[in-house]
């Protein structure tokens, strides 16, 4: 025993590393969170996957460079997942137990959502999944490990609904209406079928579902259906290539690109520069923030990280559309952590089960948002047992042919619509997997 002690008395100093040791009683005293980084930097998906990646990373420089989380460290690791479900369950068990364990990770992709939906419960691990994942997870009643934070797959759809209601005149105008969802065929994809068809039935218009093949490269028989069908509206819903492609095929079949509305993962700088001035009019789903060049968290990052040299990515992408939702992504998980502080003492590292409590009781009100350099950027977010999805709202921006520019108000998804289907999606997944709703007593742990 002696010796062994001896031997990892050397082995420390050696290295004089914190990062060898795995219990989170050392972590604490290392006061260093981890906040593991699932990316995809390669493949088809790369150009959305990259910024995002680099906004994630850029946000977490500039929480050191600001002293950390009163006083905590962050540090991160990076594993490529190629936007593959099997590598990002790969991926996930090599980081969930690193550095003092997993403070939360996301998965950045429905279909890894899905798988490590079974997972994290047993391993004590929260995942976020803001604006993607299974749309019922709002339920935290069920989804105790899930946080759908500020949006899911239902809230885009029944916002677009809502607003090509209003550009009719009203939802009753729908009637005898054609509305084509053009969608990646995977579990993104399909998420969103479930609200539209219940739309379809309560408005009275025809659901078109039109599946698109990974990587999305190949869509003349889309397109040909919807030359023949001529759709009043079109939904993309869309990643990567797919979205570039669809909106190149649009021209070409000359369906009007004022008609076509993307969910906010296909509306992007990446998904129009190609297009151009092709892609002029065409409008897409902002998850509250679009581009914002001028906020004062992205002046922060310029100033702090950027012009020390120690930016991620190119400077010239630093408030872009993605680079902002990884951003973003990143602030929740930070503020998740400040608040399991106010709990379990401030200024200390906390644990994968008290970060938990801190993403299910966030109170981001505005003042604190403005605070964070958020002002303009995003509304409050507020969760609960119940509720863990915490907002409901988002903006429509339309591509000018340069830029994108927000064109409507703060929209927001009909509750009486959601809470009854997200309820019932819930029960349904409780039933299939034995689970109990939690107690009022568990909703306090």
């Amino acid at each position: 025993m002696k010796l062994r002690s001896l031997a990892l008395a050397a082995a420390v100093a050696a290295t004089g590393m914190s990062t060898l040791f795995s219990t989170p009683a050392v972590f604490a005293q290392a006061k260093e969170q981890f906040f593991p980084a699932l990316v995809y930097r390669t493949g088809a998906y790369a150009p959305n996957g990259v910024p995002f990646a680099n906004g994630y990373v850029d946000y977490l420089k500039l929480i050191n460079a600001q002293g950390g989380i009163n006083g905590v460290k962050a540090i991160w690791e990076e594993c490529e997942t190629g936007y593959a479900t099997d590598k990002g369950v790969e991926c996930y068990e090599r980081l969930k137990g690193k550095n003092g364990g997993a403070t939360v990770m996301h998965p950045l992709s429905t279909g890894i959502t899905f798988a490590l939906t079974e997972k994290a419960p047993g391993d004590k691990v929260s995942i976020i999944t803001s604006g993607y994942g299974r749309s019922e997870s709002a339920d935290g009643g069920v989804f105790k490990w899930n946080f759908p934070l500020v949006g899911t797959y239902w809230v885009a759809a029944d916002i677009l609904t809502q607003y090509v209601g209003k550009k009719e005149g009203g939802l009753d105008n729908l009637k005898g209406k054609k509305i084509a969802l053009v969608y990646h065929d995977s579990p993104y994809g399909k998420e969103p079928i479930a609200l539209l068809q219940e739309r379809s039935k309560m408005h009275g218009f025809e659901l078109i579902l039109l599946p698109v093949a990974h990587p999305g490269v190949e869509q003349k028989s889309t397109w040909l259906q919807i030359r023949q069908n001529r759709p009043d509206y079109v939904f993309l819903w869309g990643w990567g290539v797919m979205n570039s492609t669809a909106l190149k095929e649009a021209v070409a079949t000359g369906y009007p690109r004022e008609k076509m509305y993307g969910v906010w993962w296909s509306g992007a700088e990446p998904d129009v520069k190609d297009v151009g001035d092709g892609a002029k009019g065409y409008q897409a789903l902002a998850l509250q923030h679009g581009a914002e060049p001028n906020s004062k968290v992205v002046k922060d990052i310029l100033d702090k990280v950027h012009a020390k040299g120690q930016g991620t990515g190119p400077k010239e992408e630093v408030g872009q559309v993605l680079y902002m939702r990884g951003l973003s992504a990143a602030m929740l998980s930070v503020e998740g952590v400040r608040r399991a502080q106010e709990r379990f003492g401030k200024g200390k590292w906390v644990s994968g089960e008290q970060a938990r409590w801190g993403y299910e009781n966030l109170a981001l009100d505005q003042k604190k948002l403005d605070a964070l350099g958020f002002a303009g950027v995003m509304r409050p977010v507020s969760t609960s047992c119940a509720d863990h999805m915490g907002a409901s709202w988002a903006r429509v921006h339309t591509w000018d042919g340069a830029k994108w520019n927000f064109t409507s108000d703060w929209l927001q998804a009909d509750e009486s619509i959601l809470k009854p289907m997200v309820r019932a999606a819930a029960d349904k997944y409780a039933a299939e997997k034995k689970l109990t709703r939690r107690t009022p007593e568990d909703c306090q742990s």
